[in-house]
């Protein structure tokens, strides 16, 4: 339905435009007011406007209902719930990442009897004042 929609819009906006582009302006006229050959016309001196008119005022009247009847169907949109839009979503663990940053890490020293670093020598070095 909403295709051959679409198709009988399309005809009707090609109409519209064939219809508008045939007809002729309003300083056209000024020149049939003085006998330039309009009468000889297949619609006559004034029946071409008349006829053009109304049946650009029908298409267009049938291209804005068409429009109407198409976004009625595009709000109506209703697509089939697919298996994977009623599935749960899934609980993903993820692993505990350690903060980067960009200062070295200092590993951790055991803890000293002393708070004085002794050299490994044995011998303390004297100080002399």
């Amino acid at each position: 339905m909403e295709s051959v929609l679409v198709v009988v819009h399309l005809f009707l906006a090609i109409g519209l435009v064939a219809l508008i582009l045939i007809q002729h302006g309003k300083g056209a006229d000024m020149g049939a007011a003085f006998g330039s050959g309009a009468s000889a016309t297949v619609f006559g001196s004034r029946g071409a406007s008349n006829f053009l008119s109304r049946s650009t005022a029908v298409l267009a009247t049938a291209f804005f209902v068409t429009s109407l009847a198409l976004a009625y169907f595009a709000m109506q949109g209703n697509e089939p719930e697919t298996v994977m839009d009623a599935a749960p979503p899934a609980a993903v663990e993820q692993p505990e990442v350690p903060p980067v940053t960009d200062l070295p890490s200092i590993p951790e020293a055991p803890a000293a009897e002393s708070a004085v670093p002794v050299p490994s020598g044995g011998d303390v070095p004297q100080v002399n004042e």
